[in-house]
């Protein structure tokens, strides 16, 4: 199977030690992919002493196969941006699922998407300029990750780096095409599911999110009143 992570938490903390360079960068934020990049995100920018919030994401998923994606929605400063791979599409009208199926798919994924945007908290930062560093717990299809990238060019993101635990081949191939870096810890030859390399990978609620997001205002708080070690001046050696 290869690398394992005992939990998000624990992989966010082994993505910022593979991101040292942004350490304390007044110009950088860290956002997590809502839901099951949130915890990531969190822990990757607290040990990089970096603000971070949420990008609200949902996958459109292939009826009767919902970890395969023929798209993604994103949330983009008050509207729904909207990424679909339309070769998959074409081949899985002409399987036979119907397009009303796929209609249904987005229907409902929208109107979860625009829920979530109402409720939670930390998901609107002004981005113009700024390295935006996009965690995820895990890409298969690199679906929901695009249209995060999507959404935070048009928030006027100068760099975006894709960060993640694990990735499938094809998502970091596709994904390198729109992103300034892809950051991937494991990419295995062989992948299944997300959850697969993870020894705890539970299902998040809502609550779990928020109270994540909630803190992060708290955080930034304390990360500007943290001491900078850097050299003094005075007093020649």
């Amino acid at each position: 199977m290869g690398m394992r992570f005992k939990d998000r938490p624990e992989a966010g903390r082994r993505l910022a030690e593979a991101l040292p360079q942004l350490r304390e960068r007044p110009d950088a934020i860290v956002l997590g992919l809502a839901r099951g990049g949130v915890p990531v995100a969190a822990a990757a920018a607290s040990e990089l002493y970096l603000p971070f919030g949420a990008v609200l994401v949902r996958k459109l998923g292939i009826p009767g196969r919902d970890e395969t994606a023929f798209g993604a929605l994103a949330w983009s400063g008050g509207d729904v941006l909207r990424i679909i791979n339309r070769p998959l599409r074409e081949l899985i009208l002409a399987r036979g699922i119907p397009q009303s199926a796929l209609d249904t798919v987005e229907a409902h994924e929208r109107s979860e998407l625009l829920r979530r945007a109402t409720e939670y908290p930390g998901t609107s930062h002004d981005l113009r300029g700024k390295t935006v560093v996009l965690a995820d717990d895990g890409l298969a299809t690199g679906a929901t990750m695009r249209a995060a990238v999507e959404a935070v060019r048009a928030g006027g993101a100068k760099t975006v780096i894709a960060a993640v635990p694990v990735a499938s081949l094809e998502a970091s191939s596709s994904l390198a095409r729109v992103c300034d870096i892809v950051m991937a810890l494991h990419t295995p030859g062989k992948f299944h599911a997300v959850g697969a390399f993870y020894q705890h990978f539970e299902q998040l609620t809502d609550e779990d999110v928020m109270d994540l997001l909630k803190g992060a205002a708290a955080k930034g708080q304390s990360q500007q009143l943290r001491p900078r070690v850097g050299p003094t001046s005075g007093g020649g050696s």
